[in-house]
């Protein structure tokens, strides 16, 4: 897993792990989500990569856009 930048200072996620067609998205209360291009669309993933790398805004779009659609979770 890859640390989360948080350059906003108050992101409620921690770690990234991404791969070819998922990311895998630890939160800070330790929950682990696998999200995936079947269970929230390629679009979406792809922009879950790109705010993880950035380091910003990747919670604020799970939960406007993917909440709910994730493949696995992991407690």
């Amino acid at each position: 897993m890859e640390i989360y930048a948080n350059l906003s200072g108050d992101s409620g996620v921690s770690a990234y792990q991404i791969g070819s067609d998922s990311i895998w998205v630890e939160f800070t209360s330790g929950s682990l989500y696998e999200y995936t291009y079947s269970s929230a669309g390629a679009g979406n993933i792809e922009t879950m990569k790109s705010l993880a790398i950035a380091g910003c805004g990747l919670c604020s779009f799970i939960q406007r856009n993917v909440r709910e659609n994730y493949a696995r979770k992991i407690t």
